[in-house]
């Protein structure tokens, strides 16, 4: 990969960080004057659009009846409970908060995979494991606002958790479709799906919806979640997956939570508690050692098989 190539791709890891990062802080500005449905369906109606565009000009992806219903059942997950809980979860609970219960997702796919996929878990996933969990009720718990019932910072602490369980389903059920389209398409059509999913939802919105109530602050984040969080980001994130492998490119993602906590700082006047921080860097290093555990996983299997085609063609030459 030549100087001028590097740069691009890490430029674009970079800025997807960044891009995702603020999105936690864009919805919550979002949120301010526009409905939690009204607010879903139209970043996913509106980023399909694009697609769509993308779509007639380059051809439509041809997935099988039995692949649509998959990706109908995929969206289910994600954007469609993912979303609709890390939305509802912003209300009751800051920004920075959900980023740092979002980016347990690594280690939440890792413990389902065990379970469905039997995917072996080795002692550095396991203790990634117990650091995400210590982390994550530290978080919770650390915060002046913290309330034992379910109410307030708890309970959107809660439904964030559901977005994490939904990403993890989803995650581990898209690995087929993904060795056979391209993740062009696949975005494409979840943003579709999504969509759709939350079209019947969206009825429940108007009838107390005031379009003259909703702010230009809040139209602006909207803009920014299609434009940036949704098309940019995912082109940007698929152009570095083009370039390096994803386990390299994955780390970036890791600085999402910091990115939010920034962000909600300066644009929200939102902050962690002493006692939330620490919690917050116990999560960032759980994922850490989850991602270095993968990678690991990862060079043992391209090792593997490299050796045992040295070794066929060792027997082939003798």
């Amino acid at each position: 990969m030549s100087e001028q190539e590097h740069l691009k791709t890490y430029g674009a890891l970079v800025a997807t960080t960044v891009f995702w990062g603020l999105s936690f802080v864009a919805t919550k500005v979002a949120l301010e004057s526009i409905p939690t449905f009204t607010l879903i369906f139209a970043r996913f109606m509106l980023a399909f659009l694009f697609f769509a565009a993308i779509m007639i000009r380059h051809g439509v992806p041809s997935f099988t009846p039995k692949d649509h219903l998959k990706l109908f059942l995929m969206a289910i997950f994600e954007p469609g409970f993912y979303f609709l809980c890390e939305t509802q979860g912003l209300l009751y609970t800051s920004a920075a908060k959900v980023s740092l219960i979002i980016a347990t997702i690594p280690i939440t796919v890792m413990i389902l995979s065990a379970i469905i996929l039997k995917e072996k878990t080795n002692r550095l996933g396991i203790i990634g494991i117990f650091l995400s969990l210590v982390g994550i009720a530290i978080l919770v718990i650390g915060g002046s606002d913290f309330n034992r019932g379910l109410e307030g910072s708890l309970k959107g602490d809660l439904i964030v958790f559901g977005a994490v369980l939904s990403a993890t389903c989803y995650i581990v059920s898209a690995r087929n479709l993904g060795r056979r389209y391209s993740s062009r398409a696949i975005t494409s059509m979840q943003c579709f799906y999504g969509a759709l999913f939350f079209a019947p939802a969206l009825f429940l919105d108007i009838p107390t919806l005031s379009w003259a109530a909703i702010s230009p602050r809040s139209l602006v984040a909207l803009l920014y979640l299609v434009v940036f969080a949704t098309v940019a980001a995912f082109f940007f994130y698929n152009y570095a997956l083009t370039k390096i492998p994803a386990s390299r490119a994955s780390i970036f993602i890791n600085g999402i939570p910091v990115v939010t906590a920034l962000g909600a700082w300066i644009i929200l006047g939102e902050r962690l508690t002493l006692l939330q921080l620490a919690g917050g860097t116990l999560v960032l290093a759980a994922v850490f050692i989850t991602n270095l555990m993968s990678r690991n996983r990862a060079a043992l299997s391209t090792d593997s098989a490299v050796n045992g085609h040295a070794r066929q063609s060792n027997l082939k030459m003798k």
